[in-house]
């Protein structure tokens, strides 16, 4: 029998793996994917080609907010690429989010309650249909507390470092890995301790630690969950 369909929540630290794990799932059960980080990353670079970075590591919030207004996201499937990109005014910035510079500056941007509130309505518009996979840090927390399945992945602080760094290297951008294991540090704390909606595993989430599993092992740790929670419910035998 066909299965219903449901909201696949994936939370947890920078660099976990989160957005290739989810991409999986998503292509395998045929849902669409949402990486929300990449919204937040838009709208830093948005404020970072708008000047309000130049002169501060802290912009104020007024003018942070005051740009929100001027900033419209959206998600297109790129066929030839395989991917789901985002695009900023019109613009597709996909590639260009996701370097250090960028990096640097985002959990600061999404620690700003006006910048989260944007973002958590336009992602509760995309899970209305259900069958999505979303990742992110606050998603089985704040954006979708009553999604079905919550997923929260973690991995040790080195393994971490070390899956960013290769990632930047393999894209072809300047990285160091000390300078990505400090950005990490940096973004952990600010993304655990900022006021509004912090990375913090929700209640009813089942954790994974993929320190030591390839991609395929976290495939067949999910299809077990994810068929297990199926049978209870549709009430299956």
């Amino acid at each position: 029998m066909e299965h219903q369909k449901i909201i696949i929540a994936l939370d947890g630290h920078s660099s976990c793996g989160k957005s290739t794990y989810a991409k999986r799932i998503a292509q395998e059960l045929g849902y669409a994917y949402i990486d929300t980080g990449a919204m937040y990353r838009s709208v830093t670079l948005a404020a970072m080609e708008s000047g309000l970075f130049d002169q501060t590591e802290a912009p104020s919030l007024e003018l942070v907010e005051g740009l929100l207004d001027s900033i419209e996201l959206s998600l297109q499937f790129n066929s030839s690429r395989q991917r789901t990109e985002i695009y900023l005014n019109g613009r597709m910035v996909e590639d260009m989010i996701r370097g250090m510079d960028v990096s640097g500056h985002v959990s600061y941007i999404a620690a700003i309650s006006a910048v989260r509130r944007k973002m958590v309505e336009y992602q509760r518009q995309l899970g209305v249909q259900k069958g999505i996979v979303m990742d992110g840090r606050d998603i089985g927390t704040v954006v979708f507390p009553e999604a079905e399945l919550k997923i929260f992945l973690t991995a040790l602080p080195e393994v971490r470092a070390m899956r960013r760094y290769k990632e930047l290297i393999e894209k072809g951008l300047n990285a160091e890995l000390e300078e990505v294991r400090l950005n990490l540090e940096k973004r952990d704390r600010i993304d655990s301790n900022r006021e509004d909606s912090p990375l913090k595993q929700a209640e009813d989430a089942i954790v994974m630690d993929n320190s030591d599993m390839t991609v395929d092992q976290q495939m067949e740790w999910f299809r077990k969950k994810y068929n297990s929670l199926m049978v209870e419910l549709n009430g299956e035998n």
